[in-house]
């Protein structure tokens, strides 16, 4: 190109025979880009241009159309031919339609929550109405959907959650998480900030003695806890009646309305002691007056123990009958065999201690003492007969009438013999008669006597034996002293060894044996000691003939007599004696309980 064909520039470079005043600026270019040139999810403007079954068509400009399926109004009548309509762009184009797709709801979604992030903030208070139960808590409406957790709706377990579905309140706004469009909101926080500032009021008002209306938020073994408007009192078990409770869900239970004393305010550390019972006058205040010693009351068992049980009288009072207290003539060893709770009975006061809040009961004295009666029935003489009910080493209980025995001891079974165990002459079962010696209804003793059905024969010993007579016996017991031999009248008399024969005899066994039949003669008697001594080598050599007098001590003539001089004489009634104490101390121990009085041993 010549110079001559340059083609005119204008100051800016341009040719000049282009008209570029009318161009559009860089920055208008970039406006017109922005404005018309949309990404997916952008919100968009348009105008119904066709209304067909499955939906509208949208003129979004530039040539284009979007489509909105019918699903998306909720009132498909009311979209008209001509309706300006805002949508979110959701796809340029798919498969289906070959035109963008729109959508009215998300846009008017997004409209809402541009707009509540515009107004509200994290920590707002707002209204809010609760329209349905999900998993973990509940969707609210606040212009939009908001999450409630379940952990957020109240201070207190809720008992019925379906019950908040449909009521409005005020929530405060916890968590605005832009990125996933979620609001999590709180009534919980609401509500302790109020009752923290009811809490404040109300540690500044209450006073111990005043009575404050409270709701049972949680019961424990010990007690249960009441909120008074902010407040959490401890009501106590032991404060929650005079009576006794076992647990404190006898009287209370989740959520009760109640009426409490304040008992104790600690204002530091915002604690409250309640009370119920003090509602109440102390029953045990005026125990006295209206339950006077020896008054016949009725009552209900509430407790059984092996030692007692425990009767209701009134709430707050109760009296123990000790098993000692529970029969007059059966041995009672677990209170559970007489009484069992829940029981109606009748009792008479015994004792009342005020300052320890104790009763002592008597069921035994609401029935006549049969002790009474049979000190009346069984005079000291009275014969009886019953049936041995048991034996012990001292002495055998009678049955004299159900549930009364009488005692035979072993020192009162015979006159005439030592009976060291009463199973020597008695057994269980066995029916026997008796004499009663002594009855004492307080000690519960009745004493008898088997012995005292007949005569003493010792007291006319000289009518039945003399010294020197020859008697016939039976072989009772052997000792290794000498041989027991039974006479007539059940005397016993002891033939020491000595006397059996002029020959040295080492062993009793060898002469004699139990139940062999004996002759021999009557060399002692001593009727204090209700002894006789026997003699057998003596039979055939003279005797003194009278009997040994208390104090006396005759010579008695024995084989002995014929011994060279100087022999050292054989006293026969040493020998005997001396044989008796032996036999005392070997045959005859006593235990240590037949040492008590026999009237006042009790039957073990």
């Amino acid at each position: 190109m010549t110079e001559n064909q340059t083609i005119e520039k204008t100051e800016n470079n341009y040719p000049n025979f282009l008209d570029l005043s009318n161009l559009p600026s860089m920055d208008d270019l970039l406006g017109e880009s922005d404005d018309k040139f949309l990404g997916e999810g952008s919100i968009v403007s348009g105008k119904i241009v066709d209304k067909r079954d499955s939906g509208l068509i949208i003129d979004i400009g530039y040539k284009a159309e979007g489509f909105i399926p019918k699903d998306e109004f909720l009132d498909w009548k009311s979209a008209n031919i001509g309706d300006e309509i805002q949508a979110i762009l959701e796809t340029m184009e798919d498969d289906t339609h070959c035109m963008p797709i729109l959508s009215v709801q998300k846009a008017v979604m997004q409209q809402a929550w541009d707009g509540f992030i515009q107004k509200h903030k994290e920590g707002e208070i707002i209204k809010g109405l609760v329209k349905n139960r999900v998993k973990g808590g509940f969707i609210i409406d606040v212009g939009l959907d908001a999450f409630l957790p379940g952990s957020q709706v109240d201070i207190v377990p809720v008992k019925n959650m379906d019950d908040l579905i449909g009521k409005e309140y005020d929530l405060k706004i916890l968590k605005i998480n832009t990125e996933r469009r979620n609001i999590v909101v709180s009534r919980r926080e609401i509500l302790e900030e109020e009752k923290s500032r009811q809490r404040a009021v109300i540690m500044l008002e209450i006073l111990p003695g005043q009575i404050r209306k409270g709701v049972v938020k949680n019961i424990t073994d010990f007690g249960a806890f009441i909120d008074m408007n902010g407040i959490d009192g401890l009501l106590h078990i032991t404060d929650m009646s005079w009576g006794r409770i076992s647990h404190p869900s006898e009287m209370l239970e989740l959520y009760q309305e109640v009426e409490a004393v304040i008992l104790d305010v600690d204002r530091e550390k915002e604690r409250v002691s309640l009370g119920l019972k003090q509602k109440k006058t102390d029953p045990w205040d005026s125990v006295e007056e209206r339950y006077p010693v020896k008054t016949k009351i009725k009552g209900k068992v509430v407790n059984v123990m092996p030692y007692g049980g425990f009767i209701q009288l009134e709430e707050g009072v109760e009296g123990l009958i000790h098993i000692s207290e529970m029969s007059w003539t059966k041995r009672i060893t677990r209170a559970s065999e007489v009484l069992e709770v829940g029981q109606e009975i009748e009792a008479v006061i015994l004792e009342i201690q005020r300052e320890t809040k104790k009763i002592s009961l008597g069921l035994r004295q609401t029935m006549e003492n049969p002790w009474d009666l049979a000190a009346k029935k069984y005079p000291t003489g009275t014969q009886i007969k019953g049936k041995v009910r048991n034996i012990t080493s001292y002495g055998a209980f009678i049955e004299i009438e159900e549930d009364i025995d009488g005692m035979v001891h072993v020192s009162d079974m015979s006159w005439t013999r030592k009976i060291n165990n009463p199973a020597e002459v008695l057994t269980k079962g066995d029916d026997v008669e008796a004499i009663v010696l002594d009855i004492d209804p307080q000690q519960k003793r009745i004493s008898l006597g088997v012995k005292q059905l007949e005569e003493d024969p010792w007291e006319k010993i000289d009518e039945i034996f003399r010294v020197g007579d020859s008697v016939k016996g039976t072989v009772r017991k052997l000792a290794n002293f000498g041989a027991f031999i039974q006479l007539n009248h059940d005397i016993d008399g002891l033939i020491h060894i000595s006397q059996i024969s002029n020959d040295r005899i080492d062993k009793i066994n060898d002469v004699f044996k139990i139940g062999d039949e004996v002759e021999t003669q009557i060399i002692k008697i001593d009727a204090s000691e209700r002894r006789i001594g026997l003699s057998q080598k003596s039979i055939d050599e003279p005797v003194p003939v009278k009997s040994e007098k208390k104090g006396d001590s005759p010579k008695i003539k024995t084989g002995n007599d014929n011994m060279k001089p100087g022999a050292q004489m054989v006293d026969v009634g040493n020998i005997f004696d001396n044989a008796i104490e032996a036999s005392e101390q070997q045959q005859q121990e006593k235990p240590e309980s037949e040492s008590n009085e026999k009237s006042g041993v009790d039957e073990n």
